[in-house]
């Protein structure tokens, strides 16, 4: 995809998000996963986003350039990887909660050993970032360079019928907008938690 197919509401760029390619390389081999749920997150608008109280050293990759890859470490164990949106200093990103495993399912079950089927592979953010070996060194890197070791792909578009929306999962605010998409009948879709005032901390 190009950053000017990205560089858009965060709400059009999830639903396009959606049976995409996403694909990682590393010394280990090439881990590839078709995109099949998605949450989108604004700005100073959302008070569930990490730029709800503006920019900082931590989220200033979300304020553009579209199509770069935000990574950020939740609870001190897992990263969670976004997709940035929006126009240069309008922020905006994609949290991308799960996927199909394409290509290198070998090297993504090495990874997340604990998967009991391979639909459970890239199933939830932290699963999603792990199988692929995204950790925080890749964060601002263009998803749109064919030099990244990251890259984002046009897939086959999901058609609307075949898309789903809910309420975005563990958030501690705006918790019933319905700014999660996913594609229905896929078993990697993750299990839906709903969030609550004990969890404080915003999500991309």
């Amino acid at each position: 995809m190009t950053s000017d197919e990205l560089a858009r509401d965060p709400l059009w760029v999830a639903r396009r998000l959606l049976g995409c390619e996403l694909r990682s390389s590393s010394p280990e081999g090439e881990v590839a996963v078709r995109l099949v749920e998605v949450e989108a997150y604004r700005g100073t608008d959302d008070p569930a986003s990490h730029c709800y109280r503006g920019r900082t050293e931590r989220n200033s990759v979300m304020f553009g350039p579209a199509g770069h890859l935000y990574v950020y470490f939740v609870y001190g164990m897992h990263f969670c990887i976004n997709v940035v949106c929006m126009t240069d200093s309008v922020p905006g990103a994609v949290l991308l909660r799960a996927g199909e495993v394409t290509t290198g399912s070998e090297l993504a079950r090495s990874r997340k050993p604990a998967a009991r089927k391979d639909a459970q592979l890239a199933s939830g953010p932290a699963r999603l970032a792990g199988v692929l070996g995204i950790t925080r060194e890749h964060n601002g890197i263009d998803l749109t360079s064919p030099d990244s070791p990251v890259r984002l792909y046009n897939g086959t578009q999901v058609a609307e019928d075949d898309i789903r929306s809910g309420p975005r999962v563990g958030v501690a605010a705006a918790m019933d907008l319905p700014w999660r998409s996913w594609v229905d009948g896929s078993e990697s879709v993750s299990a839906y938690r709903r969030g609550g005032r004990r969890r404080t901390r915003a999500r991309a």
